[in-house]
C-alpha cells in the first residue's frame, strides 16, 4: 500500500511540474516579444589565445535615448592568466558617426583581494563597467539606432594567453 501511495505522489508531482512548465513557457515567450532593457553577447577566443588581430564586434540597437545605460566589459579567463590587468582598444560606430579607438585599462586583480571576479573552479568571470571611459570621451546614446562596439586586446603579449571569452553587456540603469 505504501508503494501505491508513493507512486501516486510521484504522478501528482509530475503533473504539477508539467502544469507549471505549461504555465511558465507562455509567460517566457510573451516576455521575449517585448522590448528588453538588456544586451549581452560574448565572443569565444579561439584556442584561448587572443590575438591582436581578432576583434570581436557587438552590435545592439538603442531606441530610448532618454535612458541612462550601464556598459560593461565581460571577460572570462582561467587561473593561468598572467596579468592583474588588461589593456584594450575600444572602437565605436554610432549611427552616422565613427569614434576613434579609445585605449582603456581595466584592473582584474589586486594583491590584497586577488581576482576581482566571480569564480567557478579555475575560471574567472569579470563584469567591469566602462562607463567612465565612455563619459570621458563624450560618448552617449543620444541618437537612436545601431551601435557597434569592437574590442581588441592591446597588451604587450600577442597572443594573449588564457582568455576564454570577451563580451559586452549594456543595460538600462534603474
Amino acid at each position: 500500500m505504501f508503494l501505491l501511495r508513493a507512486g501516486y505522489f510521484c504522478k501528482k508531482s509530475f503533473h504539477l511540474r508539467a502544469n507549471l512548465f505549461l504555465f511558465v513557457l507562455p509567460v517566457l515567450l510573451l516576455a521575449s516579444c517585448t522590448d528588453i532593457d538588456l544586451f549581452e553577447k560574448h565572443a569565444t577566443i579561439p584556442k584561448h589565445e587572443w590575438k591582436a588581430d581578432f576583434k570581436p564586434q557587438f552590435t545592439f540597437n538603442i531606441q530610448d535615448t532618454t535612458a541612462v545605460y550601464d556598459v560593461m566589459l565581460v571577460l572570462r579567463h582561467n587561473e593561468r592568466y598572467r596579468y592583474n590587468n588588461i589593456w584594450l582598444k575600444l572602437s565605436i560606430q554610432s549611427p552616422g558617426d565613427s569614434i576613434p579607438p579609445i585605449r582603456i585599462e581595466k584592473t582584474l586583480a589586486t594583491n590584497k583581494d586577488g581576482w576581482l571576479a566571480t569564480a567557478m573552479d579555475d575560471i574567472y568571470d569579470h563584469r567591469i563597467s566602462i562607463n567612465n571611459e565612455l563619459a570621458e570621451n563624450n560618448i552617449s546614446f543620444k541618437t537612436p539606432g545601431e551601435y557597434t562596439f569592437t574590442l581588441q586586446q592591446d597588451m604587450r603579449e600577442d597572443p594573449l594567453l588564457h582568455v576564454m571569452n570577451v563580451g559586452l553587456r549594456v543595460e538600462k540603469k534603474q
